[in-house]
């Protein structure tokens, strides 16, 4: 990909079991390539994965196999041109927790090797609304500022490459969405984001695009556009007024199933064409002359997809 910024090619890591005995495999011939200029939401379960990739991108851990390059270098050979250019904000909370909220980020900025830069250091403070806490103690904030200072020690050395290990765990709602508007403000000031987030809704409200990843295999990786136009489903379920013991050779063409004891007639079909044959159906029911109380139509969301790929479609490749 001519455009990416960072280029996975086969990457694996392996971790030796408790006890000596085995090995666990933490990320499985991993290929991916992350666009300049968008936010990438790597999804997964606990374990799943995530953390070790990003782990090994930013040297925090050393490959078993494959290349990482960023920005066109190789991330073992260049690792300090690298690390310098990527900022971190991990999912664990990391501080000197007596320390002034600007000390610690303007100390961040000075451990990547950058110049002393106070305007910078308010600019970064006041786009994450830190500005009226700088000279408050860390372990005085919320766990919400706290996750703020974290992203703002990240953004202190101006990285071109970010990644966000859930920057909103702990986070309520309302504060959640406001960071949401924080990470695409960063994205149209030039920043790339990897984000790695248990919040379906998450993705689906800020990333370009998803991936899917599950016991340490990348299960899927396209636009969210893509991934519902090939997995999205529509489903209509029809309540019956009588059960029915088989679906009728009249409506066979729809592959229906019967559940509830026979009460419900239920239809799945691809998006996009699911919502004209659902149509089509409730038509030939009613010419059947079967009745009916009620219909519930549905279509899928970014999170069915996601549950069933990793519940049930493991096997599934991108």
């Amino acid at each position: 990909m001519s455009d990416a910024i960072l280029d996975i090619s086969g990457l694996s890591k392996t971790f030796r079991a408790k006890g000596g005995s085995g090995a666990v495999t933490a990320l499985d011939n991993v290929d991916l390539q992350i666009r300049k200029g968008e936010i990438f939401a790597l999804l997964g379960p606990n374990g799943a994965g995530k953390t070790t990739l990003i782990g090994a991108v930013c040297g925090l851990l050393k490959p078993s196999g494959g290349t990482i390059e960023a920005f066109g270098l190789d991330v073992h050979r260049h690792w300090r041109e690298v690390r310098r250019r990527i900022g971190l904000v991990p999912q664990e909370l990391a501080f000197d927790m007596f320390a002034r909220v600007d000390h610690s980020v303007m100390y961040s900025r000075g451990m990547f090797g950058c110049a002393p830069d106070p305007a910078r250091i308010e600019e970064v403070l006041r786009s994450l609304s830190l500005w009226d806490k700088r000279e408050a103690k860390i372990r005085e904030l919320s766990g919400g500022m706290k996750r703020r200072v974290m992203i703002a020690k990240a953004l202190s050395h101006d990285p071109e490459l970010l990644f966000l290990d859930e920057p909103t765990a702990g986070v309520d709602v309302e504060l959640r969405r406001d960071m949401w508007k924080q990470i695409g403000a960063l994205r149209d000031r030039g920043t790339t984001i990897i984000l790695t987030t248990h919040y379906i809704e998450e993705a689906q409200e800020m990333a370009d695009r998803v991936g899917v990843i599950n016991k340490g295999r990348l299960l899927l990786v396209d636009s969210k556009a893509a991934i519902m136009a090939r997995l999205g489903r529509s489903e209509a379920r029809i309540a019956l007024t009588e059960p029915l013991g088989t679906v009728p050779a009249s409506l066979a063409k729809w592959h229906l199933a019967l559940e509830d004891e026979g009460h419900t007639l239920v239809y799945r079909g691809v998006e996009g064409e699911g919502k004209r044959e659902a149509a089509e159906l409730i038509k030939a029911v009613v010419a059947a002359k079967i009745d009916f109380d009620g219909i519930v139509t549905k279509e899928s969301s970014l999170e069915d997809i996601f549950v069933d790929l990793v519940e049930n479609k493991e096997g599934l490749a991108a």
